[in-house]
């Protein structure tokens, strides 16, 4: 089976080939076949008599059998006859085709010329049959069009081998894999997300073994929804139970099922349903079902016809309708749960929903595992450092991460990757492209420097600020400056640690205002950070005196074109987030003009060498007052040695 399908795409090529070859042959036919060595035309009965009496014709070939001549007009009267072409083609032989309706009224004229002597010329009758020329002039056009009738349905079905081109508009698009393909992905291949790996494990030991939960009276469920951020590995999950299923697995992606053509994605699903249950027990694949999943009546088509709407009609009566479905067990996963109709979520249909979110530090670790195993590392590289250094980062952004070290290394010629690769690399990712070229002048670089030392400044004497890891002033991306820090991965925040963070994003402004005498617009992105966490603090974490344990946030869309609230409430909560970033930015000033002097030294410092780490911040102002677990890991990973100065080409980078 397998050299057949292989085949397929070659006796397709092999197909269109020859169509393209019959087409170029029938239009060379149509360009050479008036190749120029004669001067022809047609003419009519009465047209014949009128150039026999003026003597312009000098034989006639009579086709008995097909009523019809050619009559041989003289070279000196082909002028009177072909007009300007005679002229172009002097050197030719013209010869007009007419058509006779009776040979015996034929004879009669002729005769009656050859009496009176206007024509003196040879008249011959023959019995023409038909060619191969003839045969094909008439029958070519006609295999012009089906030739390229032919062409256009193949590119419509998606090129050779498309099975059916127009014929195959309404069929699945679904991609069936088989047990025992070389690169299959199996649960091995799949890191940090042990949960979800259970739930499917589970799914697939079913199909493996059923007798084991049919005994106690046990179902399979019938669907299973994997839903979570871009990145965490829902399509990978999916691969590895293709992987491991000793059952066919059909994938597609839920834009297969939407069409122009109106019927098109419901007869798609009533097939792709219909393959199904012909190789139960079998697991279908849907990624992206927000594609054809969404909430139905939310925007209702103007022409009375959706047909969006009416696959996931015809998908959702598939799943779960009257008709049976044993053995066919549905897998989709969407980034988009809180759009899909909820009669799509119900129990019978996605009887669970699987959630993959961001790994953890242990997940990160073993993420990082998963993609080191083909890369050279050097002996310096510590993996448990890497899971800490990248917070908040998906199971595709720490392959990125590994593949861009690599790519590093390579630049530089090394022979495995090390430490500082993999730190630039993460660099690169989180900030953007470093960019040397551009030109800052020294009220500007003194004014980032500023800004970015009072980030520092004060996240260094905040109890709750996350640990300062590196500040630099080199352009990365849009950043003209960064501060970078290591945030400890919480699951609840108090209010205490939010208001210190805010105070610390604030520090660039506030440090600017007071040892500039000016604001700038570089303070754009942490206003906008601190704005957005402070309606959140008082509008849906009810941290607010006046608006206390009070939540006007909705997950569901019953407040999507009103607000929740009144008006004066509104007003409320613009005065309360006011107030509450106004006192985080005086007390952030009160704390930099405590500690001016060590500030200044922070931004001359930064001035000098455009990157400093946390040793140098320690240097100024001495152990930081309060030390958090990460700032404990730091303190295990800062080598013996006194710290040699950083400079931009290190590339030594923390989030």
């Amino acid at each position: 089976m397998a050299n057949n399908k292989d085949n397929k795409p070659k006796n397709g090529l092999k197909i269109q080939s020859i169509l393209y070859i019959l087409l170029f042959i029938g239009f060379g036919y149509i360009l050479l076949k008036d190749d120029g060595s004669e001067l022809t035309g047609e003419a009519t009965y009465t047209e014949f008599k009128e150039y026999m009496e003026k003597g312009y014709v000098s034989n006639l070939v009579v086709y008995s059998n097909m009523g019809a001549m050619d009559m041989y007009i003289k070279p000196d009267s082909a002028r009177y006859v072909f007009g300007d072409r005679a002229v172009a083609q002097p050197m030719v032989k013209p010869m007009l085709n007419v058509g006779v309706g009776s040979l015996d009224n034929l004879q009669e004229f002729i005769d009656s010329l050859e009496q009176t002597g206007q024509f003196t010329g040879e008249v011959e009758y023959r019995k023409r049959s038909h060619t191969f020329t003839d045969i094909l002039v008439s029958v070519f056009p006609f295999v012009l069009i089906i030739a390229f009738w032919i062409i256009l349905s193949r590119r419509m079905g998606g090129g050779a081998g498309g099975g059916g081109g127009v014929f195959s508009v309404g069929k699945s698009k679904a991609k069936v894999y088989e047990k025992g393909q070389a690169d299959r992905v199996t649960f091995k291949d799949v890191a940090g997300q042990a949960e979800a790996k259970t739930e499917v494990e589970e799914i697939v030991e079913f199909l493996k073994n059923p007798k084991k939960y049919t005994d106690l009276g046990g179902k399979i469920p019938k669907g299973a929804l994997l839903v979570g951020p871009p990145g965490t590995g829902k399509t990978l999950l999916a691969k590895a139970v293709a992987g491991e299923a000793d059952v066919p697995f059909f994938s597609l992606s839920g834009s297969d099922f939407v069409e122009m053509f109106v019927g098109v994605g419901a007869s798609r699903v009533r097939d792709l349903f219909r393959q199904a249950k012909e190789k139960a027990p079998c697991i279908i694949f849907i990624d992206e079902i927000d594609a054809v999943g969404r909430a139905r009546g939310k925007n209702p088509a103007m022409g009375g016809n959706d047909e969006r709407e009416n696959t996931l009609n015809q998908l959702l009566t598939e799943m779960d309708g009257f008709g049976t479905n044993s053995g066919v067990i549905i897998l989709a996963a969407t980034n988009r749960v809180d759009i899909l109709d909820k009669a799509l979520l119900r129990a019978g249909r996605f009887d669970r929903q699987i959630h993959l979110d961001l790994p953890d530090l242990n997940e990160r670790k073993a993420v990082f595992g998963v993609h080191l195993r083909n890369i050279k590392l050097s002996k310096n590289v510590d993996v448990d450092l890497l899971a800490r250094q990248t917070p908040g980062f998906s199971g595709a952004d720490i392959a990125n991460v590994c593949n861009e070290a690599a790519l590093i290394a390579a630049r530089h010629n090394k022979k495995a990757v090390d430490k500082d690769d993999f730190l630039a690399a993460v660099d690169r990712i989180v900030g953007g492209l470093e960019k040397k070229t551009k030109v800052l002048t020294a009220d500007e670089k003194r004014t980032i420097a500023l800004h970015e030392a009072g980030h520092a400044t004060l996240s260094w004497f905040l109890e709750y600020a996350n640990p300062l890891i590196k500040v630099t002033i080199v352009p990365r991306g849009r950043a003209l400056g960064a501060a970078w820090y290591l945030p400890e991965e919480r699951q609840i925040t108090t209010k205490e640690q939010m208001l210190d963070e805010m105070c610390a994003t604030l520090g660039g402004r506030a440090a600017e205002e007071l040892f500039t005498g000016h604001i700038s617009t570089g303070a754009m992105n942490d206003l906008e950070r601190v704005t957005k966490q402070a309606y959140g603090m008082i509008a849906y974490a009810g941290m607010s005196d006046k608006l206390a344990n009070l939540c006007y946030y909705s997950s569901t869309d019953e407040y999507a074109f009103q607000k929740p609230y009144s008006d004066k409430t509104a007003e409320t909560i613009d005065s309360e987030v006011k107030a509450l970033i106004a006192q985080q930015y005086e007390r952030g000033k009160k704390l930099l003009l405590e500690h001016e002097e060590g500030h200044h030294q922070l931004a001359q410092l930064l001035i000098e060498r455009e990157v400093i780490m946390a040793e140098d911040v320690e240097r100024i102002f001495g152990k930081r007052p309060w030390a958090s677990r990460s700032e404990e890991i730091l303190e295990e990973d800062k080598p013996a040695a006194e710290s040699t100065p950083v400079t931009e080409n290190h590339d030594h980078v923390e989030p």
